[in-house]
């Protein structure tokens, strides 16, 4: 039996917060290039990156 889509929605934004988590952690002892990377990672994952950006201190 499948889930119901409620279900679906709260696994997604479970997931999307252990991944954005990790990219935050990755951001912040990178530099470089590599951050760039994390940001374009960010931008794809979530459409309130700019919220993100913010609360890591990006200045973009």
């Amino acid at each position: 039996m499948g889930r119901s889509e409620r279900a679906k929605e709260i696994r997604r934004r479970r997931q999307r917060k252990i991944k954005l988590q990790k990219l935050e952690d990755k951001f912040k002892k990178s530099s470089g290039d590599t951050k760039n990377n994390v940001m374009d990672k960010v931008r794809a994952l979530t459409p309130g990156y700019e919220t993100v950006y913010e609360n890591w201190g990006v200045n973009k």
